[in-house]
């Protein structure tokens, strides 16, 4: 049989279980297209080859889709190389990784690189992201590995060693050591993550720093920065914090020009350190110092402290010494924090996950990472200029449990930074996808519903205004805020502005304190109302009419099979003007049949047909409440439908059944409203026939599994 993808909602599943057994974690990375290092590298190692990746092989698809694309000069001679072919004696790492070892080629991914020159300052999270057992000697067999956080999860991106050269160089990063290729490889398996060289084009230095970390990262402006951002930058580096900031570029053709003063605009660069200094004539008043690190590798600021300026005579030698004081063209430089804030535009922390920091860190975040997707007509609503759809996006409770310990505040308040970010667009933008535009807002839940997990419902919206929000919905691939609010319970409710656009996101709460965030998950449960008996006093007119009507088709036997089920379903219905329907499909009434025989004779027999009619009569009512323009049940308001019909579902459920049974116009007509309550009841019913003890989990075989799913 040939391979064919499991589907979505099954991947899912599976996932889910994976994740639950630790699948994804540090220390059980996702293997990434499913190729495993160790099996391969052994294999390749026996067959005495060199490994060839197919899954991002040395060809123009690789490169990129548009201006590295088939059609561009850029490509055409472009050769990939190993690097035994380009030098003599290649190293992974020389004497060290630093940040002298990542020089920028002919690709806009400077944000990339910055991000890569912040890692080595961490020895701890750069060996984690390339792991430094790797070498073109000892047990080489042409294939490396690199580890990389993505949406959650830590993946292991696995590669070959050819890269594109021209001219017998590198195209792309390169090391300032000509043999050392350590940068050049992790840019390759971060350029595979994402689909090509290409997708890496122009980003900012938060998304690697994100992805090289699990961290979540902060943006300032610096125009709008606080008053204590020194303290801020100073706090960030000894928890271990990366750093990147940039000048903008006013008009956009004008990206990376180089300025007077040796500065940069539209690139981006690395904050390195952030110290305080005594010059000598200076016997009282400290100078506040940043050092940057420029991804080029040279190109460096001229002015106050630069390499050769006349301030470093002011200092002793072991003040010199304590700065590290070199005058090469490195790309690396000091300069006064006055003279950062004058220059700079935009800062950028990435604060790290507990995992990430060295143990003796006294400081680390509590966080709490939740997955989710909006999907149109369901849980796709928009922001609260939309309120009639606003109240289905998911919805997560949050509860901080502890006030901050500030000793120089007095305020009784949670310290907390809300992450929210859309998952998978930089690799489907090929196909188009741009970055939606995304936000949240942050409620607080009234003390009588605390505890509860309830989806909040429309009124509560309509009817309370948000206690925090995101400063303005924007199209990055992730927003993220810092928050102070008082210990209690909140609601966040992420959304893109615009409803009705589908994408999958995950919500990080990092906090000083403990906290907790879960997504509002109803409990999953069925109420069965018994069937009202018959009533042995007078027949109605329907009943009357049914009967008629059954003995007319059931014949002698009195049982009904689909067909005969649609045509008695059919007549009656084409007498309610006001159901938006067609009539009743064969499918649907296969279905019905299947719910309500009893005796397994695949036919209904009048007795049955009482039973199905009355729920239909049930299911009628509901239908007809939610169905106030004729035009079937809008999709937002299955949910509460659903709920009316006595079934409690949770988010992936509702999603699950908007996208099976609503039309284009994300309406629900009666047939398919009537045959999703059917698939519900049926499968409850089956699935409380199996979990005798009740404990929301059952066994199955191969055959018992389709006999149910096929029969349903």
């Amino acid at each position: 049989m040939p391979y064919t993808p499991s589907g979505f909602f099954c991947d899912r599943l599976i996932r889910e279980r994976e994740r639950r057994d630790g699948e994804g974690s540090l220390n059980k990375p996702l293997r990434f297209n499913g190729q495993d290092y160790n099996t391969l590298k052994q294999e390749f190692l026996q067959r005495k080859t060199l490994f060839e990746d197919e899954t991002f092989p040395a060809t123009v698809e690789s490169l990129g889709f548009k201006e590295l694309g088939h059609k561009s000069n850029k490509v055409k001679n472009i050769v990939w190389k190993r690097p035994k072919e380009i030098c003599e004696n290649p190293q992974f790492i020389v004497g060290g990784a630093s940040r002298t070892d990542i020089c920028q080629g002919d690709l806009g991914d400077c944000w990339l690189l910055a991000a890569i020159a912040c890692l080595t300052l961490n020895e701890k999270l750069l060996y984690r992201v390339v792991p430094p057992d790797q070498s073109f000697s000892e047990g080489y067999s042409g294939i490396f590995h690199f580890q990389f956080w993505r949406y959650g999860d830590w993946v292991d991106v696995i590669i070959d060693d050819r890269i594109p050269t021209f001219n017998n160089q590198l195209v792309f990063t390169k090391s300032a050591e000509r043999n050392e290729f350590w940068s050049a490889l992790l840019e390759k398996a971060y350029a595979k993550l994402h689909g090509s060289y290409e997708a890496l084009k122009g980003g900012n230095t938060t998304e690697a720093m994100e992805d090289f970390t699990g961290g979540v990262t902060e943006f300032y402006e610096m125009k709008e920065a606080p008053k204590e951002l020194y303290k801020i930058m100073k706090k960030a580096l000894e928890r271990g914090s990366l750093m990147g900031c940039s000048i903008d570029s006013l008009v956009p053709a004008r990206f990376e020009t180089r300025t007077v003063t040796g500065l940069v605009k539209g690139h981006a660069y690395s904050v390195t350190a952030v110290e305080e200094c005594r010059p000598s004539q200076h016997k009282e008043s400290k100078v506040r110092l940043v050092r940057l690190r420029n991804p080029w590798g040279q190109v460096e600021w001229n002015g106050p402290w630069s390499d050769n300026s006349k301030e470093w005579a002011t200092l002793s030698k072991t003040e010199k010494e304590k700065l590290q004081h070199q005058s090469a063209e490195d790309g690396e430089f000091w300069m006064s924090f006055e003279d950062f804030k004058k220059n700079y535009t935009k800062i950028e922390i990435c604060n790290l996950t507990p995992d990430a920091l060295e143990d003796d860190k006294i400081h680390k975040w509590t966080v709490s990472v939740n997955e989710g997707r909006w999907v149109r007509g369901c849980s796709a609503g928009g922001c609260r200029n939309y309120p009639d759809t606003f109240w289905t996006n998911p919805q997560y409770r949050l509860r901080l449990l502890e006030e901050d310990d500030d000793p120089e505040d007095n305020e009784v308040a949670c310290t907390f930074v809300v992450a929210l970010m859309q998952k998978n667009r930089r690799k489907e933008r090929k196909m188009g996808a741009n970055l939606f535009t995304i936000g949240f807002a942050i409620y607080e839940v009234p003390k009588e519903m605390h505890g509860n997990k309830q989806h909040m419902q429309k009124d509560f919206f309509l009817f309370n205004s948000s206690k925090a929000r995101c400063k303005s919905y924007i199209n990055l691939r992730e927003v993220t805020q810092r928050f102070r609010l008082s210990p209690g319970e909140y609601v966040i409710v992420p959304s893109t502005y615009e409803p009705h656009q589908e994408g999958e996101f995950i919500l990080r709460v990092f906090s000083e304190k403990k906290n907790t965030s879960e997504e509002i998950e109803n409990r999953i449960e069925a109420d069965h109302p018994v069937p009202a008996p018959a009533s042995a006093g007078e027949e109605s007119e329907e009943d009357q009419q049914f009967r008629t009507i059954f003995q007319e088709i059931g014949g002698e036997d009195m049982e009904i099979t689909a067909n005969e089920l649609r045509n008695v379903l059919n007549r009656v219905i084409t007498k309610h003007k006001d159901l938006k329907t067609e009539g009743f499909s064969l499918e649907s009434c296969r279905s019905m049949i299947a719910l309500m025989d009893m005796d397994g004779t695949g036919r209904l027999n009048l007795q049955e047909f009482r039973h199905l009619w009355n729920k239909i009569k049930q299911w009628q009512g509901i239908f007809k409440h939610y169905n106030t323009d004729q035009s079937g049940i809008n999709s937002y308001e299955m949910r509460n439908a659903v709920n009316d019909a006595g079934f409690r579902l949770n988010n992936q459920l509702y999603d699950i059944i908007t996208m099976r049974y609503a039309n284009e116009s994300m309406n629900i007509d009666f047939d398919s409203f009537i045959s999703c309550l059917v698939r519900l009841e049926a499968m409850f019913r089956a699935f409380q026939a199996f979990d005798k003890d009740g404990d929301g989990t059952i066994r199955l075989s191969v055959l018992e599994w389709l006999q149910l799913t096929m029969y349903a």
